[in-house]
């Protein structure tokens, strides 16, 4: 049997491929691709008339250009040496792909909340993406680097500290590790911060289906319905909801069954297409509305397409065939608690989506708002969630014995987090495409 021992020996012994100062290096390799033609090579299987909505929010800012562009660094990561310490890597963990939500027992809880990329890899690979986007949203918000730095060396050491701490525990504790949302109000420190996140937090627990029926239905000719938003939000065409009717008893069937009691309680009421985040814009995504015991009790899913994890093409295959699977196993995997009606199937053309509720008090943090403090703050956070979810599903003793007592990894990290610059010059680039009428991008209000 292997002991604790010999698994941080194992941590150890993976610093002699990758010694734990090398992670501070980033230089492009001579072959690095082009970004813009990275994201038009993405764009290829989208929905076309939403490109341009896609490339308008990725040229708001580096740090909107970073939300977007995961396939780009996952590129630049995968030409650097990794340490090969394994876990099922959210993929894309910069800062606004963490939030509140509600538990099945209705705790607030902190977590990843994103999984769309969610693939198995080098553990760094998340941490080096978090630590960018702090480097960068810091820069955006315009904080010094002296701040920028302290940032990202908190959020780094954050997660070091709290790998290290689980690798103590037993397997079952780990398991049941979870971050209560109310418990983070005692790590702000500024009185007035503390104010606005228990503000942010009490808007959370009211971001639910009932909240939603109000802001995005409307009564027609007797009838609830989903209000037309064009581009962002379009009641779908009728071969559309013949699809999605079909595709529910699908969905269904990746339930456990007393979930699929519950979801039987509901009826199908109606359908749109959505518009959400900005990787995500073009593909296809589709809300549903459902009636329990009446029209005041409603449930809305969203149904949203899954693709190829934008590492697949970097490491070797994965356990799961259906992109929609991956998503859903990689997110039950990664949160402490998940959504009761996440599922999976296959729509139309063979096209792979997943399934979970719209909003179940689910909230994110105003990055862009944050002062140096309240970065370092959340940054702090998102490395503690993002240690408990890579403890869950990769060896963290292992991971542990890499990391090591000292700050070596923390401050190797942050120094590659500054010195990639290359969300600003990838940013510029995309912005000089679009003005040169490469591509189209349409501005939002």
């Amino acid at each position: 049997m292997t002991t604790p021992a010999d698994r941080a020996d194992r941590g150890k012994a993976a610093r002699k491929r990758v010694p734990r100062t090398a992670h501070a290096l980033w230089l492009p390799s001579v072959d690095r691709l082009d970004p813009v033609a990275v994201l038009e090579r993405q764009g290829r299987d989208r929905l076309p008339e939403l490109l341009p909505l896609r490339y308008g929010r990725m040229i708001a800012s580096p740090f909107s250009f970073l939300r977007g562009a995961a396939a780009v660094m996952a590129a630049d990561l995968a030409a650097q040496p990794h340490t090969g310490l394994t876990v099922q890597l959210c993929g894309d963990a910069h800062l606004l792909n963490f939030g509140v939500y509600a538990s099945p027992e209705r705790s607030l809880l902190f977590d990843v909340n994103d999984f769309d990329e969610t693939f198995p890899g080098p553990f760094e690979w998340d941490v080096k993406r978090l630590a960018a986007s702090i480097a960068v949203a810091a820069r955006d918000n315009g904080q010094s680097e002296t701040q920028a730095r302290a940032a990202v060396l908190g959020a780094v050491g954050a997660y070091r500290i709290s790998i290290r701490r689980l690798a103590r525990l037993g397997e079952l504790a780990v398991w049941y590790e979870r971050i209560e949302a109310d418990s983070l109000l005692p790590l702000v420190r500024s009185a007035q911060r503390r104010r606005r996140v228990e503000s942010s937090l009490t808007r959370a627990r009211r971001r639910t289906s009932l909240q939603v029926l109000g802001k995005l239905t409307e009564e027609a000719g007797g009838r609830r319905r989903i209000i037309h938003d064009p581009p962002l939000l379009e009641p779908a065409c009728a071969s559309d909801m013949a699809s999605l009717r079909k595709i529910f008893s699908d969905y269904r069937s990746t339930l456990s069954e007393e979930r699929r009691i519950l979801l039987d309680r509901y009826r199908f009421v109606d359908a749109a297409r959505k518009v959400v985040g900005v990787g995500s814009v073009g593909l296809r995504c589709f809300i549903v509305l459902l009636a329990g015991r009446d029209g005041e009790d409603p449930l809305f899913l969203q149904i949203k397409e899954a693709r190829k994890a934008v590492l697949e093409e970097h490491l070797p295959t994965g356990p799961y065939v259906h992109p929609g699977h991956r998503v859903v196993a990689g997110q039950r995997l990664l949160q402490a608690a998940s959504d009761i009606f996440l599922g999976w199937m296959t729509g139309p053309q063979g096209r792979a989506f997943y399934w979970r509720q719209l909003r179940d008090m689910k909230g994110s943090a105003d990055v862009a708002g944050m002062t140096a403090t309240g970065l370092l703050e959340y940054g702090r956070m998102c490395g503690t969630a993002l240690a408990r979810a890579h403890a869950r599903s990769g060896d963290r003793v292992a991971i542990a014995g890499y990391l090591g007592t000292a700050d070596t990894f923390d401050r190797a990290v942050t120094d590659f987090a500054q010195r990639y610059d290359q969300t600003v010059a990838d940013h510029a680039a995309l912005a000089a495409a679009v003005e040169a009428g490469v591509v189209s991008a349409t501005r939002e209000a």
